[in-house]
């Protein structure tokens, strides 16, 4: 057979059997959020300042994942993976401006499994990449074939850019230290119009399977949300990351993404922008809550599955990084909430270690679909289950130039271009700020020997002394 019209025929058996697999029970509906840029800064992960009481209480009622990371701490590379459920070495993605599909044509979406299995799919904002702020609005990098309806929330944000205070106007608004305590209501934002919207299609489709992805905006630069919020973190009580004075001493050169440190900025802005994260990550959190009344008021929640998913960390002032694209700890770690009815573990946290291409054969799993058989994660259903089970599988991330992480729930380990440009190696039982590199400490050579194996049989490459 000729390569593509296997693949064709590949996909018209996964098909057949996605279909034979749904059966007659009734279907559980999936809700999955995703937002953009968000890190574990929200109260049920313990941060003891930020407001997030509609993500705390889905927590509440679901698994929370305290060490589940992505694959790459960069939006498009991302989600591009969790949605396909295959890894940053099979997608090739590794920036923001490459179609998926013109390397994998024929690759199945886990949107595209629930439409297959006679689920209805539909998108409000950003699921696959497109630019913030410059995007909003449009389809971006969307994938068409995944959705049967789209909804492209604009809202008085776009329109009010130019009253941005941006403190790195050398950087464009989508990579800048920039902010906006906006006048007028939730609902006039982008993301209060794709709440609306998404409440709208619940509505609409409250009477058949859905599999309905919300991507909320914020708290993406540039931090922008109603003024409200703002007021909810006096300025006075915003303090900068604290540093080491020694901590750059044993960190390799391209382990740092911002230079100058803190991008050269005053303690004050740092203090205002860290500031309007914060109030960005309560004005998403109270979109969430909308939805999430809705759910209830819909009679809904108990036949509906819940995902909030942030698509990688985002560093605030440690080791002097701000935002992504870093292989430090705060960065490629994410928030992963999963909310299922009847599932035993809820309202408890897990500390295994996951990985967000986990995330789609999870959802297959626990709606007796057929996912295809080359995802690259495995179903979390034992530890929703039991978030104490057994389970021995790392976690992997990397960036473009050249660093590799593999993450159990002790170590970190990192090679910079395998390991001609760094080295790194962090005890997270006594350092989970990943100040001190154990890398050339001869005490933990086993270990580093046992971690660059995990590495290298992930990634395949030849080990460098």
């Amino acid at each position: 057979m000729r390569p593509r019209f296997l693949a064709s025929f590949c996909v018209g058996l996964y098909l057949l059997s996605a279909i034979a697999s749904i059966g007659g029970a009734e279907k559980l509906n999936v809700l999955f959020i995703a937002v953009d840029d968000l890190n574990t800064s929200l109260g049920c992960y313990g941060d003891p300042q930020v407001k997030s009481p509609n993500i705390d209480r889905l927590a509440a009622r679901g698994v929370r994942f305290d060490r589940a990371y992505c694959q790459f701490p960069l939006c498009s590379p991302s989600r591009v993976s969790l949605l396909t459920g295959l890894r940053p070495q099979t997608t090739r993605i590794f920036e923001l401006k490459t179609d998926f599909r013109t390397i994998l044509p024929d690759a199945v979406t886990l949107p595209q499994c629930f439409r297959h299995g006679g689920y209805f799919a539909a998108r409000v904002g950003k699921l696959f990449h497109y630019g913030v702020p410059g995007g909003i609005g449009t389809s971006g990098l969307d994938d068409p074939g995944s959705w049967q309806q789209v909804v492209n929330p604009r809202g008085r944000d776009k329109d009010d850019e130019h009253l941005v205070i941006n403190y790195t106007p050398k950087r464009g608004l989508g990579s800048a230290m920039s902010f906006l305590k906006a006048e007028g209501t939730d609902e006039e934002q982008t993301d209060g119009i794709g709440a609306t919207e998404a409440i709208k299609l619940l509505e609409a489709h409250r009477d058949e399977p859905f599999f309905l992805g919300v991507g909320f905006y914020r708290p993406h630069t540039p931090y922008v949300a109603p003024k409200k919020y703002f007021d909810l973190y006096p300025l006075n009580q915003i303090k900068i990351a604290a540093n080491p004075a020694d901590d750059q001493d044993d960190i390799p050169e391209l382990a740092e993404q911002v230079r100058p440190l803190n991008y050269g900025l005053s303690d004050s802005q740092l203090c205002e922008c860290k500031q309007a994260y914060f109030a960005s990550i309560s004005f998403m959190d109270a979109q969430v809550g909308r939805l999430l009344d809705a759910l209830d008021r819909l009679k809904l929640a108990d036949r509906t599955i819940v995902v909030l998913w942030g698509d990688h960390g985002y560093l605030l002032g440690e080791h002097g990084q701000w935002m992504k694209q870093s292989l430090f700890e705060e960065s490629a770690r994410v928030p992963l909430i999963v909310a299922a009815p009847g599932q035993k573990g809820n309202g408890q946290g897990c500390e295994r270690t996951v990985e967000t291409i986990d995330i789609y054969p999870t959802l297959a799993d626990l709606c007796g679909l057929s996912a295809p058989s080359n995802l690259a994660g495995t179903s979390l259903r034992p530890l929703l289950e039991n978030p104490r089970a057994p389970w021995d599988r790392p976690a992997y991330s990397e960036v473009a130039r050249g660093g590799r992480s593999v993450r159990t729930e002790r170590w970190r380990y990192t090679e910079w271009n395998g390991g001609r440009d760094g080295v790194e190696l962090y005890d997270h039982t006594a350092d989970p700020r990943e100040f001190k590199n154990l890398a050339k400490d001869p005490a933990q050579a086993k270990t580093v020997a046992e971690l660059r194996g995990l590495l290298h049989m992930n990634f395949g490459e030849v080990s460098v002394k």
